[in-house]
């Protein structure tokens, strides 16, 4: 425990309640932590948290390599040292091949010196001195006055040996090479995996205020993305780049050892490309950071909006939405092409340097052989080539940098999350639980507003008892802090001052799991998981039996409806429960908040989404169940508070009365206006309510699909365009680097030839030697300058290829996903959160085979061709030998791309799974942290995270074989060929440098087949994310937004008629929701659905929007079939405003213009709208007014402001069709009939159909159709249908169910 938890008890002085005397009991009595004065000062510990975050802010944290392997236990860290110590072995194997190189050099050049001088007659040589003499028997001197050795060699023996040395070494390097790669992969794969679960389950800990701030998209990207690019900086990386520095270390320790004047020549140049690599890992690190900010807003922007897919089909706003995206990925595709040019100047000049320093070593080191005779042409070689092979390898550890850079980037983010400790820890074992329960609430003069708006005060000064087992209800005007004051209780938020007690504790002090088990609450919005019926009720308690599950059902009225379904309790509710209606979903959640047996009920509008039918029989088991419990209440149908014990009046965050319904009507205050106000709305038909009385049969109300909004894909022509466009792109750069690029690579290839320096050496003439030095230098410095410039362009034009494409991709990706019709959505495997995730990985991993792999692979593909070339023209049988091996390289690429492949398809799948857990869970957080169901739902994703490890684990083994015979195969084929070198060398007196220069050409070749190959598993994952990706773009949508086909008339007036409609929803064939609808409407007039919840009232609504298309009969607008009307016209003509409405997270102007995505809406026209929608006064007494952000999902605002932002966009658009689907249910009485009047005017001239609940809402429609299991059982005016003396009149006068 981090600090004494202090308990508090209050008494109250006085009866105003605002004057406390307070007793702290000190656990451990030590300090006073932790602790709140009754004016609200924070103590010690919530000072110093402050302080140490804002010190964070301002340090901006950067995270160290070495902290990436902070999660590393003893096991991983053993893995990781052996993984180690084998990359460090096997990066000495290249210099100590050197060392043979040397010697087997040494052997070449005297056997060739031996044959020239023999080649003249009058040289001789004398078997018992093994020295060469004159024919005359007289000792033989050279230029330098040195006797000739002779007959010292066989060289077939020789080269066998070498040969043994070589196959020795070959072998080692397989077994280290695996072991390298084996044991790093593993010990990522695990550190990863706690990663991950870390990372999680520090955000399910975090208060809800965090949430506010941060976006549940935005976290989702972190989680696959961000998290991917650590993977990739702790994994095989580090053990190639061990390998690699190792080489570099040794090859100049060798350099040192055979020849240290000639090293430190070298060594004086080392800063210069010491300097570059340093610039360029900071300046990647800080573009990568920029980067991966603009794609985690542009995943928030594709998070938000596929969660509210059928809010943006409603309004056309795919194309803008689009574009909204594609801004945000303007900016990353900036930084990525900033950071290419980086790498590509970085890169060229250290290539450069380099040169510049083989050709200085070059010609000082012939200094020291011939001139000064301190090194022989082999011990040269050794030097030259340890130096060349170290600096080399120095350049090819350049790539691992970046890499580590983007890892330490990308873990910035994550583990300043991990670390941040949570201002109210959901999940902390501290804290008290108190053995008795009363349910005495107090508020204590408490000031609050939310985090992310801290200039506008929700509650100001509020005090207020409600007392244990008494029912108190919340009544006021929208925004006045009702809904807030219930989060406090819940302890979503602490107050900034004063305090919340229970039973005279400070809520502060109590165990959070333990005080939010006590609560059941029930919402207007209730949030269903994407699970079945039962396990939703589950997610109220634990340990439930079958019996408790269809008592509760019982209980909320629900159990009929769920036994009329065909598989019960087993039934899927859909993303977000929207394969229910909103009737049914509202019973789901009073059924799960009733098991948890809760002793305070918080009911937040909860029967607000409910037909009089089940409101009546719902409202009876709410009464049944207050019994014995504190229980608060809000409503803005008084009808529902009037028996409470006592009404509590809001009103600018203040409760500025409380009473029972009779004595509040008397004080004639906020109460006394909003029954008023009611009651005259309702008077004619409680009228008529309390005159007659009549009862029928229960009959269950049927499932009706309201699904959250999602998106799809575009039309067959986009496929084509965009491999147009990539290929004329590529191809552009293709022909650019093909002779940039390789221009480099090739001359690389060719100055790493020995051939031409140990030929130099056994050249006889001195004059003729100096000269071949001269001109081997100049090569060298050429070289380096074209390396400069090609290595430049190189990086360039394919960091802004390879970022276009990306951005390209993920737009296309984003524009098919919109296209898509409603019904695909629907489809479980495309759940926001899954597509999010699919979004940002796809595109990042098609990157990964594109772009500056592809410079990469060029490279290494030419270097093959030149390669080739050179070796068949010197010598084509030594060639034919060392080419038998290029099939195993060959061999061993392709068995790693076919396995990755394999694996890359599970780790996706796998993690999609997670991806939705993580996005369900974020996107849900308030009705998780209500029901504390956080521990659960990290459980269900650390579960979920089991199989990509499991299969990482095995893809570490077969990873880990393939490189180390891809590595090993090099030094096998260099053996057979030096042996079958040494063979033509005598058979066929082929001379020694053409062995060498064969050998170099073909070595080269393969080392750049290998290279090509390490590129397979970026390209394994590409193919796998590119082959979904096109066929998400090939998919053709069955309504298909982007087309222009399809009728489209200027006079369009507005006629609809049903005709004889039958529909099932795609994703539950099983149930028919419409059984023949058969209804008309002229133009101008007002329909009213009335029916059960889940009858089809917004199943045909959704048809005249064309969501969906009917499977048999016909909708038919102006007598036009809605399956041959263009699809954006139709939904251009129509305006919507729901019952839970979806606003974006931007401004309230914005939102507002959303309204009609045709045109540019003014700020003139949506002041207008928002006047005639009754928004106009409360956005102007907004300290941002127009400007202020909405929040994600509208949750900075209270749901009756939410609703009018709604109703000003369907204003604005100007529709001929509107829509009201319980457009008012959220609003209070005040606001409601304000509301109710500017819908009224909206609606003139405009046809309408109307669903509500309330039927004082809809008595004045032209046709009233009453809906019963899919059909109109009867229709009619109002009027007519109470003369009938039929359904509708059961309904109205008892709230009878339609039978």
């Amino acid at each position: 425990m981090s600090s004494p938890v202090v308990l508090r008890r209050f008494q109250s002085l006085g009866e105003d309640n605002k004057a406390f005397e307070s007793d702290y009991l000190d656990i451990d009595g030590s300090h006073r932590r932790n602790t709140y004065t009754v004016n609200g000062k924070p103590s010690s510990k919530s000072e110093k948290n402050g302080e140490i975050l804002t010190q964070k802010k301002e340090e901006n944290i950067r995270i160290g390599f070495f902290e990436l392997f902070r999660f590393a236990s003893y096991y991983e860290i053993t893995l990781m040292v052996c993984g180690g110590t084998c990359a460090l072995l096997h990066g000495v194997a290249q210099p100590a091949i050197l060392l043979v190189f040397g010697l087997l050099a040494d052997t070449f050049i005297a056997y060739d010196i031996e044959l020239q001088e023999l080649k003249d007659q009058e040289k001789i040589c004398n078997h018992n001195t093994s020295v060469i003499t004159w024919v005359n028997g007289s000792e033989y001197h050279n230029q330098k006055n040195e006797i000739v050795q002779c007959g010292v060699l066989d060289i077939e023996h020789e080269m066998s040996m070498f040969a043994y040395y070589y196959i020795a070494i070959g072998l080692s390097v397989f077994l280290l090479g695996y072991c390298q790669i084996c044991f790093w992969v593993t010990a990522a794969a695990r550190q990863v995996q706690k990663i991950r679960k870390a990372y999680f389950k520090q955000i399910m800990r975090m208060e809800i205020g965090w949430f506010d701030c941060n976006s549940a998209g935005e976290l989702n990207t972190r989680m696959s993305d961000d998290i991917n690019k650590i993977n990739d900086a702790i994994a095989d990386q580090v053990g190639i780049f061990i390998q690699r520095f190792t080489t570099f270390i040794s090859g100049f320790l060798l350099g040192f050892v055979s020849g240290w004047k000639l090293t430190l020549v070298i060594i004086a140049v080392s800063p210069l490309i010491g300097l570059g690599a340093a610039l360029m890992a900071l300046s990647v690190s800080k573009l990568t950071g920029l980067g991966l900010k603009a794609y985690a807003k542009a995943g928030a922007v594709a998070d938000e909006v596929l969660s509210s897919i059928r809010t943006v089909a409603a309004f056309n706003g795919e194309k803008k939405e689009v574009e909204r995206y594609d801004k945000n990925l303007v900016f990353a595709q900036r930084w990525g092409v900033r950071k290419g040019m980086i790498v590509g100047f970085f890169t060229g000049y250290m290539w450069m340097i380099i040169f510049f320093c083989y050709a200085l070593a070059f010609w000082y080191g012939s200094q020291l052989v011939i001139e000064q005779n301190e090194y022989t042409p082999g011990g040269l070689l050794q030097v030259f080539l340890g130096v060349l092979v170290a600096a080399m390898n120095l350049g090819q550890a350049s790539p691992c940098l970046e890499t580590f850079a983007s890892g330490r980037g990308a873990a910035t983010s994550i583990f300043e999350t991990i670390d941040r400790e949570p201002e109210i820890d959901c999940m902390s074992e501290e804290g008290y639980k108190l053995n008795k329960i009363k349910g005495d609430i107090e508020f204590h003069n408490v000031t609050f507003n939310y985090p992310s708006r801290p200039e506008v005060k929700i509650l100001d000064r509020l005090s207020m008892v409600i007392k244990a087992s008494e029912t108190t209800a919340f009544v006021g005007p929208s925004g006045s802090g009702k809904s807030t004051a219930v989060q406090l209780i819940q302890r979503f938020y602490d107050p900034k001052q004063g305090m919340v007690t229970l039973d005279g504790h400070d809520i502060r002090s109590l165990n959070i799991q333990w005080l939010r088990s006590l609560i059941g609450i029930v919402e207007q919005e209730p949030v269903l998981f994407a699970t079945t019926i039962e396990e939703n009720i589950r997610y109220g308690c634990d340990n439930l039996t079958k019996d408790q599950i269809i008592k509760a059902a019982k209980e909320a009225n629900a159990y009929n409806f769920i036994m009329d379904l065909p598989q019960k309790f087993d039934t899927l509710v859909g993303e977000g429960g929207g394969q229910m209606s909103g009737g049914q979903k509202q019973r789901i959640a009073i059924a799960r908040a009733l098991v948890r047996n809760p002793k305070i009920l918080l009911l937040d509008m909860a029967t607000s989404a409910l037909d009089n039918e089940s409101e009546a029989v719902v409202q009876n088991a709410l009464d049944k169940v207050r019994l014995g419990r504190t229980t608060i209440s809000i409503a803005h149908r008084l009808s529902t508070v009037r028996n409470a014990d006592v009404i509590i009046g809001f009103e600018h965050g203040r409760a500025v009365e409380q009473g029972k319904h009779a004595e509040l009507l008397k004080r004639k205050g906020v109460y006394f206006t909003l029954v008023t106000l009611q009651n005259q709305g309702d008077k004619a038909l409680n009228e008529k309510a309390r005159q007659m009385a009549g009862n029928g049969p229960t009959e269950e109300p049927k499932i009706e699909k309201q699904q959250s909004f999602r998106r799809g894909s575009y039309q067959a022509s986009l496929r084509s365009s965009i491999r147009q466009r990539s290929r004329s792109q590529m191809s552009n750069l293709l022909s650019d680097l093909s002779t940039t690029g390789d221009v480099a690579s090739t001359a690389r290839c060719s100055s790493g030839f020995p051939g031409g320096e140990e030929k130099t050496f056994s050249i006889q003439n001195e004059e003729q030697k100096r000269n071949w030095i001269n001109v081997i230098c100049l090569f060298f410095a050429i070289v380096g300058m074209v390396s400069f410039l090609t290595q430049f362009l190189q990086c360039y034009f394919f960091a802004k290829s390879g970022e276009k494409l990306t951005r390209r991709l993920r737009r296309l990706g984003f524009q098919a996903m919109l296209g898509q019709e409603i019904a695909w959505f629907d489809d479980h495997k495309n759940s926001p959160g899954t597509l999010t995730t699919r979004l940002a990985t796809d595109a990042s991993q098609v990157q990964g085979a594109t772009g500056s792999q592809i410079g990469m692979i060029v490279n290494s593909l030419t270097n093959i061709g030149v390669s080739l070339i050179i070796a068949f023209y010197f010598s084509w049988k030594l060639t034919l030998v060392i080419l038998c091996f290029l099939p195993f390289l060959a061999l061993s690429g392709a068995l790693q791309a076919r396995m990755l492949t394999g694996f890359a398809n599970q780790d996706k799948q796998a993690l999609e799974v997670a991806g939705q857990i993580s996005s369900e869970a974020l996107s849900n957080i308030r009705t998780i942290a209500g029901l504390a169901k956080e521990k659960m739902f990290v459980q269900l994703y650390q579960a979920q995270l089991e199989a990509p490890y499991r299969a990482a684990i095995k893809k570490a083994n077969v990873y880990g074989l393939c490189f180390g015979f891809a590595q090993s195969i090099i030094f096998l084929a260099n053996a057979a060929s030096y042996r079958f070198g040494g063979y033509l060398v005598v058979a066929e007196s082929l001379h020694f440098s053409i062995v060498f220069r064969v050998i170099s050409a073909i070595v080269t070749s393969g080392t750049a087949l290998g290279r090509a190959s390490s590129y397979t598993p970026d390209y394994a994952k590409a193919k796998i994310a590119a082959a979904r990706f096109f066929q998400l773009v090939d998919r053709v949508p069955k309504i298909n937004i982007y087309s222009d086909e399809g009728e489209k008339w200027n006079n369009f007036k507005g006629e609809i008629d049903f005709i004889n409609c039958k529909f099932t929803y795609p994703s539950r064939p099983d149930f028919q929701v419409l059984n023949g609808l058969s209804i008309s409407v002229t133009p101008g007039q007002t329909l009213a659905f009335v029916g059960s919840s889940g009858c089809g009232k917004s199943t045909s609504v959704q048809l005249l929007e064309r969501f969906y298309d009917p499977n048999e009969g016909k909708v038919l607008i102006d007598g036009h079939s809605t399956e041959t009307v263009n699809a954006a016209f139709l939904r251009s003509k129509i305006g919507i405003v729901s019952q839970e409405p979806v606003l974006f997270d931007c401004s309230i102007a914005e939102n507002i213009k959303y309204g009609d995505n045709r045109r540019q809406v003014s700020m003139n026209d949506v002041i207008a709208a928002a006047k005639k929608a009754q928004l106009h006064d409360f956005v102007m007494s907004l300290p941002k007014e127009y400007d202020t952000d909405v929040g994600a999902q509208g949750s900075q605002l209270s749901r009756g402001q939410k609703q009018r932002i709604a109703i000003a966009r369907a204003i604005v658009r100007d529709p001929k069709i509107l829509l009201l689907d319980e457009a008012t249910s959220a609003l209070d009485t005040e606001s409601e009939k304000i509301v109710q009047a500017a819908l009224d005017e909206a609606r003139r001239g405009r046809t309408c159909i109307v669903i509500a609940h309330r039927l004082s809402t809809i008595q004045n429609s032209d046709i009233i159709a009453v809906m019963s299991r899919g059909f109109i059982i009867e229709q009619g005016t109002h009027e007519e249908l109470m003369a009938l003396k039929g359904a509708y009149y059961k309904l109205v006068t008892t709230g009878a169910p339609i039978s």
